[in-house]
C-alpha cells in the first residue's frame, strides 16, 4: 500500500520494534538457563539413582548446600565482597592506563615502535610468573593483588584501544578536515564515535581477565576471597566447596559483565551492529 494510508503504518513500526527486541533478548537469555539447568538435573538424578557416587563430583543439591551453608554464615558474602573490591580495584587502574597507552602509542608512530614490541612480549608472560615478584617489591597485602589485576585487564584494553584508533577509516578523517573541524571537533565528532564499540568489546574482554587473575592474585596470602575458598577447599578436600566457588565466580563475573554492558550501552546506542554484539 502506498500513498497517505501507508503512514499511520509506517509510524507504528519503531514503537513495536523495540518491545519486540527487548522480549527476544529476555527469551534467549531464558534459553541459556536451559543447558546448564538440564546438566545440572541429569547429574543429580544419576547420583540419586546409584549410577554415579558423586564423591570428587557432587550433585547440585550438595553444592547447593554448600552455598547456603556459605550465606547463612555471611562467609559468602565476606569472601565475594573481597574479591569484587579486589577486581573493582585493578579493573579501573588497569582500564584507565591500557585506554591511555593504546590511545597515545596509536596516534603517535615514534612511540608506537618504541613501546609496542615491550608490550607485546610482556602480554605473552603468564600471570603466574608475575606473583614472586610482585610479593617481593609489595610484600603480600593488598597492593600486589591489585597491581596483578590491573596488570591483566591492562593488556587487552591496550590492545583492543590502540586497534580500533588504527583501523579508524581514514576517509572519515578527510571528511572532518573537509568541513574545517579543529582536532578536538575531530576527536569528539568521528574519532570517539569510531573506536567506542571495539573500546567496549576490549574493556569487557578485560574484565573477564580481571577475574581470571585475581585467582592467581589470592594465592599471594589472601585470608578471604572466592579464590581462598578454591584453595581452601582443595587443601582440605572438599570438592562441593570448590565447585560453590566456581559458581560464586560465574555469577559474580556475569552480573559485572552485565553492569558494564549497562553502563556503556549508551554510549554505543546509535550503532545497531554495537548494540546487537553487546
Amino acid at each position: 500500500m502506498t500513498g497517505p494510508a501507508a503512514a499511520p503504518m509506517a509510524n507504528v513500526a519503531p514503537v513495536v520494534a523495540p518491545r519486540a527486541g527487548r522480549a527476544s533478548r529476555f527469551g534467549w537469555a531464558g534459553l541459556g538457563l536451559l543447558l546448564p539447568l538440564i546438566l545440572a538435573l541429569g547429574w543429580e538424578a544419576a547420583v540419586r539413582a546409584g549410577l554415579a557416587q558423586g564423591r570428587l563430583l557432587p550433585p547440585p543439591s550438595r553444592i547447593a548446600a554448600t552455598l547456603w551453608d556459605l550465606a547463612r554464615s555471611g562467609d559468602l558474602w565476606m569472601h565475594v565482597s573481597a574479591t569484587l573490591v579486589r577486581v573493582g580495584l585493578g579493573f579501573a587502574l588497569g582500564a584507565v592506563a591500557g585506554i591511555v597507552v593504546g590511545a597515545l602509542t596509536a596516534t603517535l608512530p615514534t612511540l608506537r615502535r618504541l613501546v609496542d614490541p615491550s608490550l607485546q612480549a610482556l602480554r605473552a608472560v603468564p600471570s603466574l610468573a608475575w606473583v614472586p615478584l610482585f610479593i617481593l617489591w609489595f610484600g603480600i597485602l593488598e597492593t600486589p593483588k591489585v597491581t596483578l589485576i590491573a596488570v591483566g585487564v591492562f593488556f587487552p584494553v591496550y590492545v583492543g584501544v590502540a586497534g580500533a584508533i588504527a583501523s579508524v577509516d581514514r576517509k572519515l578523517v578527510e571528511v572532518g578536515r573537509i568541513f574545517r573541524l579543529s582536532r578536538a571537533a575531530q576527536v569528539r565528532r568521528i574519532l570517539l564515535p569510531a573506536v567506542l564499540p571495539a573500546t567496549v568489546t576490549a574493556l569487557r574482554t578485560g574484565l573477564g581477565l580481571g577475574f581470571l587473575f585475581v585467582v592467581a592474585a589470592e594465592l599471594m596470602g589472601a585470608s578471604e576471597g572466592l579464590g581462598y575458598l578454591l584453595i581452601d577447599g582443595q587443601q582440605f578436600s572438599k570438592p562441593e566447596q570448590i565447585l560453590a566457588a566456581i559458581i560464586a565466580f560465574a555469577v559474580a563475573g556475569k552480573l559485572a559483565d552485565a553492569l558494564l554492558v549497562a553502563l556503556t550501552n549508551p554510549l554505543v546506542r546509535w550503532q545497531d551492529t554495537a548494540r546487537d554484539a553487546l
